[in-house]
């Protein structure tokens, strides 16, 4: 199969896994392209933010346009705003932190985050969602 092949499947695979759970496509793409296509951990979690805009933006819409779905989008606002000053400091902290750093937190991240939703998960009791949640839209 094509090398282009490959990234697009990669994409869809990304773009199915963080619209369906609610990710970001990073959590995925960065292993896939930093160990799947060989890219060095930095180049793979810019790559990984580059295309994640176009994924979560068609995501959110199809969230909000979901009547089921409540969207409180004054919250999504100050998040993102928030999010923006982290991704800007972030993104320049990332440039004194070497890859042979970076890669092993990077993994040490994922497997506690799994590691804390699964325990979570195990403790709570299930909560019925409603069939339609009224919305203010």
């Amino acid at each position: 199969m094509e090398q282009w092949m490959l990234y697009i499947l990669a994409g869809i695979l990304a773009g199915i896994i963080s619209s369906l759970f609610g990710i970001g496509a990073g959590v995925l793409l960065v292993p896939i392209l930093a160990i799947g296509f060989g890219f060095a951990q930095k180049s793979a979690q810019g790559m990984a933010l580059f295309v994640m805009l176009p994924m979560a933006l068609t995501g959110a819409i199809r969230y909000y346009l979901n009547p089921d779905i409540q969207i409180d989008l004054p919250i999504c606002g100050l998040i993102a705003a928030g999010g923006v000053i982290g991704a800007l400091l972030g993104s320049q902290l990332v440039f004194f932190i070497p890859n042979a750093i970076l890669k092993p937190l990077f993994a040490c991240l994922l497997i506690l985050v799994g590691i804390n939703m699964l325990v979570k998960s195990i403790r709570q009791t299930p909560v019925k969602e409603p069939l339609c949640v009224e919305s203010n839209r």
